[in-house]
């Protein structure tokens, strides 16, 4: 019989809201006591009266879910500046771009400066796929529109939809789910683009009536990396990164025959988009599907479409730019002038792609397939070989000579690196070559690296059209990428290199860096290695050639997104110091900026809030930097969000205390990181609170079956290492080490935070994760992890059926032996936060909320292993003793322990039960095991997807995934 609701979800939550309030109170006057599991065992009791049901739950999670969203779609639009009221009607996105023509000084050649400026690409916005897809497409869908509408209850009809659907991610999340919801956000981003491109347009035409179609604005543009980032993952054959360009490449054809005007001026312009666009069909058509192990005879036949459609599917933009260029000529309406022109500004700046391709892969892979032709001794990371290493590779260098490519030899190819050059050269050849392609190097560590791939890249004939691009992430490469940069520039190749190319492109990751160093110690040896770069420019007489600087960060401040608002995001990831160094050093600099997953993707979930969102960018970009052109020294919006000057900021006047403060803070991250007990508390059943969020391999598993045991942190990837965190209630990768930090000068810390632009922003991501973390919910589930508690519990408890399961359960978290690292590791936590918060009394504290959803999904994790206490006996299944099957339950491997018990206690009989087998039965057995599926098993499942639900809602509470 389904058990009657015993409150009604209002009434419920309000009683254990009430609960939690109740419990702080409490532990302000009894030092002794942990809310949080207060709380928790409230919870199980009132499970064990039946006051409350796993059906109770149902209706309680649907508000819980609705007052999440409804705050994350809050935060989202004010994040990307959406007004509401009555200037919502206004056009903000028409404002930049009237200041910047307005702001061009009266002279003849006008026109042609002003060209000259907005014809060079300042930003980027790349849309990345690290397993990040943490909600179902459907919510975010609902989100996103809910953000992006001005009117309160419409906003909250569309919240209230999003709530009756689980939190938990789509299933299965492929690549090809990935590449379509990027494709989805990159649209909207072209839109936005278009809109801000038409807006300056019109300023100009307004301005030069008799000359604006000369201009072809490309101030921004988009690129994405799905399909071509292969750095850790063997699943994504060469095929598929074809089919993925292909696709994007007929997206553009689609946009080019969507917009154009149906006009005669336009017959010529259609009849190439026509053309193309089914050459295109007729290439996909034959390509491989996703996760095919294509056949000799199948690569053979897309081959040859991709060859000998090649010339009706276009390989460059510029025959479309001009027959563009012929319709604006020849138009008459202004309506289709202007049409035409934002569609030219769109091809002339994404070429034949929907947005630009960035390939990635490691450095490792690079050295690989060069030792191929090298004989070269130890690894090329090997500092005490680093001048052979450097000297042999320009050896190389100086008898390089190109190879042809066909697909015959990229079939057979072994090698990735060597595999992904020769894939960017059969996509330059027969997809688009109108651009340059990004070719991001993983975990670059040595000049040696980028000569490398100088190497394979004209090796393989494709040197000057790829931009070669270092990932500075690690502490050793934070640390040593001025070095690694020095050593290639230092070489003769390299620098003619980059003058034929005209950019140097660098990459900055926040992840690694982020949980391995801190999230602000890391940020402040990203912007002094960017320092140095600009520095080294200047010495090597390079100053005239282009800087690009990608920062892929991600939307959780554990990934380096400042959580406060974009504006605060663009300026906290290029701070005003480094970009008025490269000013005044005559730099020009384009700014990149990665967008990850759902959460990046909600930023361009609608049209509205992909303008707000390009409408932050433009502000940020040319409020602080019009007056970088030559053609504009005396050019400035002066009226724009210009901060101080950074030479007034005291971080920078006082160099000892940041570089005392954020070295002391990284220390103390790096000891964290160290430290037994970390491991144990992001590895124990940290992994099993989360779903798959990605279409990355799944992570290793041990021997015998269950999740390995994470015995550093460096084994698990950085975004599940943070949402482990989330989840666990204690942000440490973005709090620890800034107590003690703090600590060594208190005085001058509070004056950082009261004065220097820099630093406080820096500092709200510390607010930020004070306000979604708490001490007392961290401890709760260490506390959960000491088998000392449950034994204490039991000593304490009147029910002698609780007793002997209290007693089990201690017995196996004994045997897992994780209580004195545990131990030790919060003592070391809660020491530096003490020092943190007598440093900022101010710090915010974790919503009744949020500290309600970690107490419940305790008290249904305690129930889960009540359950498992009463899994009958059985004899070693596949090397499984039932004590090891306990273990995984306490590590909450919960599918694989379900599925190992289908096999082990069958729920459908014997099949061969009743059949005669022409001898003596021999022994079967006879029954089925219904009572444990119904009573145990089939509770436990629930329970479980219960725990995983209120992860997808602590999810939203805090903002983002991992």
């Amino acid at each position: 019989m389904q058990h009657q609701p015993s409150r009604e979800p209002e009434e419920l939550e309000g009683h254990l809201l009430g609960l939690i309030e109740g419990a702080r109170d409490q532990a302000r006057e009894d030092p002794f006591r942990n809310p949080v599991l207060a709380v928790t065992l409230a919870i199980t009791r009132r499970f064990d009266r039946d006051e409350i049901s796993l059906g109770d739950l149902e209706g309680l999670f649907v508000r819980l879910r609705a007052a999440a969203l409804s705050a994350r779609a809050a935060r989202l639009r004010a994040y990307v500046g959406l007004e509401a009221g009555p200037a919502a009607s206004q056009d903000p996105q028409a404002a930049i771009p009237a200041r910047l023509v307005a702001a061009v000084p009266e002279r003849p050649d006008a026109v042609a400066d002003f060209a000259r400026f907005i014809h060079r690409t300042a930003f980027a916005v790349v849309f990345t796929a690290h397993p990040t897809f943490g909600m179902p497409r459907a919510v975010a869908g609902l989100l996103a529109e809910a953000a992006s509408l001005p009117d309160e209850a419409a906003r909250a009809e569309l919240i209230a939809r999003a709530a009756k659907l689980s939190t938990r991610p789509d299933v299965p999340i492929t690549l090809d789910v990935e590449f379509e919801q990027a494709c989805a956000a990159a649209n909207n981003g072209r839109l936005a683009l278009d809109a801000f491109n038409g807006a300056l347009l019109d300023a100009a035409r307004a301005r030069w009536p008799d000359r604006w179609t000369e201009l072809t604005p490309r101030p921004f543009a988009i690129a994405s990396w799905v399909g071509c980032d292969t750095d850790g993952r063997t699943d994504i054959g060469w095929w598929d990164t074809l089919r993925y360009r292909l696709i994007s490449k007929r997206m553009q054809f689609d946009r080019v025959m969507r917009e154009l005007p149906e006009i005669a001026a336009c017959r010529e312009v259609r009849g190439l988009a026509e053309g193309a666009l089914a050459a295109v069909n007729r290439q996909l058509a034959v390509a491989p599907r996703l996760g095919d192990q294509p056949s000799l005879e199948s690569v053979h036949r897309f081959a040859l479409a991709l060859i000998i459609e090649r010339d009706r599917a276009q390989t460059d933009a510029s025959i479309l730019v001009a027959g563009l260029t012929r319709a604006l000529e020849a138009a008459e309406d202004p309506a289709d002038q202007r049409r035409i022109a934002i569609l030219r500004s769109g091809v002339a700046t994404h070429g034949l792609s929907n947005a630009l391709p960035h390939f990635r892969l490691n450095a490792s892979q690079i050295h690989n397939a060069v030792r191929r032709v090298i004989d070269l001794e130890g690894e090329p990371t090997d500092a005490a070989r680093r001048r052979s290493h450097l000297a042999t590779i320009h050896a190389l260098l100086n008898d390089v000579r190109p190879v042809a490519v066909d697909f015959g030899a990229l079939a057979a190819e072994r090698a990735s690196a060597a595999r992904l050059m020769m894939t960017i050269a059969q996509i330059l050849k027969h997809v688009d070559g109108t651009h340059p392609v990004r070719f991001l190097i993983a975990e670059t560590e040595t000049g040696y690296t980028l000569l490398a791939a100088l190497w394979l890249a004209r090796h393989y004939g494709i040197s000057d059209k790829l931009e070669i691009t270092p990932l500075f992430e690690t502490a050793s490469a934070l640390e040593q990428g001025i070095r690694v940069l020095d050593d290639a520039l230092r070489n003769p190749h390299w620098r003619q290199y980059l003058k034929r190319i005209g950019r140097l492109t660098v990459q900055f990751g926040y992840s690694d860096s982020g949980r391995y160093v801190g999230q602000l110690a890391a940020t402040f040896w990203i912007e002094r290695l960017r320092l140095r770069i600009t520095e080294m420019l200047v010495q090597n007489g390079l100053a005239d050639i282009e800087l690009a600087i990608f920062d892929t960060h991600g939307e959780s401040i554990g990934r380096g997104a400042h959580p406060t608002s974009l504006r605060d995001r663009l300026a906290y990831l290029a701070p005003e110091d480094a970009r008025d160094r490269a000013r005044k050093a005559g730099i020009k600099v384009r700014l990149e900026s990665s967008f990850q997953g759902t959460d990046g993707y909600l930023l361009y979930g609608t049209e509205a809030l992909a303008r707000a969102s390009v409408d932050r960018i433009a502000e940020h970009v040319y409020a602080l930097d019009v007056a970088e052109d030559d053609s504009f020294s005396d050019y400035a919006l002066n009226d724009g969000p210009r901060e101080a000057d950074p030479a007034d900021d005291p971080i920078y006047s006082e160099p000892d205390f940041a570089l005392e403060f954020f070295t002391a803070a990284r220390q103390d991250m790096e000891a964290l990181v160290d430290d037994s007990g970390y491991a144990a508390l992001l590895g124990t059943f940290g992994p099993s609170l989360i779903d798959r969020t990605g279409s990355r391999p799944v992570a290793r598993q041990s021997d015998n079956g269950g999740p390995a045991r994470i015995t550093h942190p460096r084994q698990m990837r950085a975004i599940p290492n943070n949402a482990i965190l989330h989840q666990l209630g204690f942000l440490a990768n973005s709090l620890h080490g800034i107590g003690r930090a703090a600590q060594r000068g208190p005085d001058l810390f509070r004056d950082m935070r009261r004065d220097s632009v820099r630093f406080s922003r820096a500092f709200r991501l510390v607010q930020h994760a004070a306000s979604v973390g708490d001490l007392d919910v961290l401890r709760a589930y260490i506390d959960t992890l000491d088998p000392a508690v449950w034994l204490e519990r039991a000593r304490r408890t009147q029910k002698d059926f609780r007793r002997d399961e209290l007693v089990v359960i201690a017995g196996a978290l004994e045997r897992l032996d994780l209580a004195s690292a545990l131990r030790s590791l919060f003592g070391r936590l809660t020491r530096d936060w003490l020092a943190l918060t007598a440093a900022a009394p101010d710090l915010p504290g974790m919503s009744a909320r949020l500290t309600l959803l970690h107490a419940l999904r305790l008290a249904l994790i305690h129930r889960i292993w009540f359950l498992a206490v009463h899994i009958p006996g059985f004899r070693p299944q596949a090397g499984i003793s039932r004590e090891q099957l306990l273990e995984r339950f306490l590590r909450l491997d919960i599918d694989g322990c379900l599925k190992l018990l289908d096999e082990i206690f069958p729920v459908t009989p014997d099949p061969t039960l009743g059949l005669n087998f022409g001898e003596p039965a021999g022994p079967r057995d006879v029954g089925t095991y219904a009572a444990e599926h119904a009573n145990l098993f089939e509770p436990i499942r629930r329970m479980f997807e219960q725990v995983r639900e209120i992860s997808g809602m602590i999810q939203h509470e805090v903002g983002a995934f991992g």
